[in-house]
């Protein structure tokens, strides 16, 4: 595995070390609960304290994206795969197409539907999955929805969407895997699609 999200953790400590002017310990404690509570940690910066988001994203999200292996399987499966497919992130579009650059997976994907498309509110915000559904004209009882984060699983099931979560073992990523509104379970995404184009196939 990458240590990609590691880098980018330890960016928003500092970013909320400097911005806050806090001790990093007091930061870090403040980045995990703006993140329990607003969704991320900018949302939180954003609406307590004003912070430019542009300025947070580009900050955060100048990390090394070396260590990102390029996944020839996950390529092939996404290709067997039939549809559109489209991201959803709470990062920035730059962030995600240098990730998946360096995967070589962004020829797959018709578009990135980021926290700047979204005004900067986050998931698991509801009203973010209905322009998201709006704008992509996207017909949720047949779109499928993969996530590592839990909980931001709830509003797509809650549109008709079928889910899949992307098994993590820290707590952020387990909230709220087991309240009902997971279909799937997936220990990796690759291995996962793979099976996935496969079973498509012989059907």
């Amino acid at each position: 595995r990458h240590n990609l999200f590691d880098q980018v953790a330890v960016r928003i400590t500092d970013f909320v070390s400097d911005f806050l002017e806090l001790e990093r310990d007091h930061a870090h404690t403040i980045q995990k609960q703006y993140f329990l509570d607003h969704g991320t940690t900018l949302n939180g910066l954003v609406k307590l304290h004003d912070c430019n988001p542009d300025e947070f994203l580009a900050y955060v999200h100048d990390v090394d994206y070396s260590p990102i292996p390029p996944d020839p399987e996950l390529d092939n499966a996404l290709a067997r795969l039939p549809g559109r497919k489209l991201i959803f992130t709470n990062g920035d579009v730059p962030h995600a197409e240098r990730a998946m650059e360096r995967l070589g997976v962004g020829h797959h994907f018709e578009s990135v539907f980021d926290i700047v498309a979204s005004d900067y509110i986050p998931k698991p915000e509801p009203v973010v999955y209905d322009v998201l559904v709006d704008l992509h004209g996207i017909d949720p009882t047949r779109a499928v929805f993969f996530e590592d984060m839990a909980r931001n699983l709830k509003p797509a099931k809650e549109r008709g969407m079928a889910t899949v979560w992307i098994e993590g073992e820290s707590s952020y990523a387990k909230a709220g895997a087991d309240d009902g509104f997971i279909d799937f379970r997936a220990p990796e995404l690759t291995p996962w699609l793979v099976d996935l184009a496969l079973h498509l196939e012989e059907t």
